[in-house]
């Protein structure tokens, strides 16, 4: 099964739209809300070199944010990343 983390912010576009995109690939996702949890968000920070959100792990593949999953998408890639 994948794995896959995405830190986000309730009322981030970004965070909405990288959502939905994997919503509609039917995947589930471990979503780690950053909204008031400095610890978190630097945390996500650490691990991803950003502080922007989203920030999105596929396994142990650090994807990046809401532009990088959608040129995933576009260039075929991602569905052979969610298969594992």
């Amino acid at each position: 099964m994948t794995d896959i983390t995405i830190y986000s912010s309730n009322y981030c576009p970004f965070c909405i739209r990288a959502k939905q995109l994997l919503d509609s690939k039917g995947v589930s996702y471990n979503e780690i809300r950053v909204d008031g949890k400095p610890a978190v968000r630097a945390e996500m920070a650490r691990l991803a070199g950003r502080t922007s959100v989203p920030q999105i792990w596929i396994n142990d593949a650090h994807v990046g944010g809401c532009d990088e999953l959608v040129a995933l998408e576009r260039s075929g890639k991602l569905d052979t990343m969610l298969a594992g």
